[in-house]
């Protein structure tokens, strides 16, 4: 894609969300010499996920009304440089484990902002025959960070830390960050910002997105369909453990199963960036949707392991045909003015949604078994899908 605006913004994107996943364990890997109150000695690591986990619940549509006021490129590098600016007090800071949930935290909340902002971005630096494509590139390089980022975040920060010293580790993953804002500094787009006439009012402006919502039924839908798409995700990160044993993996190697999913992901939508054109007005989310619905009721009965491995990877490129059409109906439907309180919103709803399956989905399986479980998410999928297309094939067919 010859935009170079374009290519600074997707520069960003994967420098930074790079940055994310190393960030995460970085934090992991510092706890064990934090000093911490002894009610949490067990589960340092899940206190911090849940730290960097609870601003996504509770700003994230607030943020999107902030995202709406200002300057995008201008919000994309100064949160960025900011989280860099926080790793680097880690080196200075106490070693006290509550100041490094306070890092965690303070770091998610900025993400609050960084990622409507990133989404918003797009549309202004792409023309609309290309939104498919560049949304393709997008989830594309957002897979491929939480492939690789997880991967090589260990061996990465050990290597440069016994190459450079006890806080290369924070220099590595701060300068990420620094970088990443350095880069989107040099966008260089003139953007039109809607100012209200009134002050700011935040619930005022939650009602604002949310009335705006409830009066554009497709939005809605397709922030549905994504929902539904990011909780099988969610419900099949915990299931995985009992799927490798069934394929005869050993319970710690589930990364696999999630790694051919993820592999999958970037395969249907590099598929869908370099040829989206050719398959404009076909019914991709359906076809996502039935895909991963047979997908999940054969992962019920397979013992083998070349079959789950590859049954992961088919799960992927079928999630592909739901995420990218859906995240570009929701960028050409929603006006600029109102796309921080959008993608603001869609952020919050995911990240809440995301809870259930987390929550659910390993107690169902040791109640009713992970064979019935995989069995009624693929009806669910299945069902929700073709309800989905039911209501969004006409814009689809119009827009896609």
């Amino acid at each position: 894609m010859h935009n170079p605006n374009f290519l600074k913004l997707w520069g960003g994107q994967i420098i930074s969300q790079l940055g994310d996943k190393i960030f995460l364990v970085l934090l992991i890997t510092l706890v064990t010499n934090y000093h911490a109150p002894t009610i949490l000695a067990g589960s340092l690591a899940s206190a911090i996920m849940v730290a960097n986990t609870l601003p996504a619940v509770f700003f994230g549509s607030t943020a999107g009304i902030f995202v709406d006021r200002y300057p995008k490129r201008e919000i994309l590098s100064i949160t960025n440089i900011l989280r860099g600016l926080l790793v680097f007090t880690i080196i200075i800071m106490p070693k006290y484990f509550v100041l490094l949930l306070l890092i965690a935290f303070l770091e998610s909340v900025l993400t609050q902002f960084f990622a409507p902002a990133e989404q918003a971005a797009i549309p202004l630096l792409v023309k609309e025959e290309n939104l498919l494509s560049a949304n393709a590139l997008f989830i594309t390089t957002m897979m491929g960070s939480l492939v690789v980022g997880f991967a090589v975040g260990e061996p990465l920060l050990s290597w440069v830390s016994s190459w450079g010293g006890g806080n290369a580790r924070e220099f590595l993953v701060g300068g990420l960050y620094v970088a990443a804002g350095l880069l989107l500094s040099l966008i260089r787009h003139r953007e039109t910002i809607h100012k209200s006439d009134k002050k700011l009012d935040v619930w005022g402006d939650l009602k604002d997105g949310f009335h705006y919502l409830r009066h554009h039924p497709r939005l809605g839908n397709a922030m549905v369909q994504l929902t539904i798409l990011y909780c099988v995700f969610a419900a099949l990160t915990v299931l995985a453990v009992g799927l490798a044993q069934d394929i005869g993996l050993r319970a710690n190697q589930f990364g696999f199963l999630l790694a051919g999913a993820g592999v999958g992901l970037i395969f249907g939508a590099g598929i869908l960036g370099q040829w989206g054109d050719r398959f404009r007005g076909r019914p991709l989310p359906l076809c996502g949707f039935l895909g991963m619905s047979v997908v999940l009721f054969i992962f019920a009965f397979v013992h083998h392991l070349w079959l789950g491995l590859s049954l992961s990877v088919v799960l992927g490129v079928a999630a592909s045909l739901i995420g990218v059409p859906m995240q570009t109906l929701i960028q050409i439907e929603t006006p600029a003015e109102m796309r921080g309180k959008v993608f603001g919103f869609q952020n919050n709803i995911v990240n809440i949604a995301l809870s259930l399956p987390l929550a659910l989905a390993g107690i169902l399986s040791d109640l009713v078994g992970l064979r019935i479980v995989l069995m009624s998410m693929g009806l669910i999928v299945a069902i929700a899908g073709i309800w989905s297309w039911r209501n969004t094939r006409k814009v689809l067919i119009d827009i896609l």
